[in-house]
């Protein structure tokens, strides 16, 4: 289990970041009128968050594959 939490911490970790930046997003500037797709719901806003900041720290992981020279 910690081979698995330390080989993907940067995922975990953008996951639970944009998590609480997509929540923080929708309460604090949200949609007034509901007509929003993602920032109408707690849930969509939160979600939405979670797989951008996914995408961002995966960035940050190093590739294991080694490249070979021809």
């Amino acid at each position: 289990m910690t081979v698995f939490l330390k080989s993907h911490q940067f995922k975990i970790v953008g996951i639970l970041v944009g998590g609480i930046l997509g929540f923080a997003y929708y309460h604090f500037i949200g949609c007034n009128t509901g007509s929003c797709a993602i920032t109408s719901k707690p849930m969509n806003s939160s979600v939405y968050g979670m797989l951008m900041g996914y995408l961002m720290f995966s960035v940050f992981e190093k590739s294991n594959t080694k490249k070979e020279n021809d």
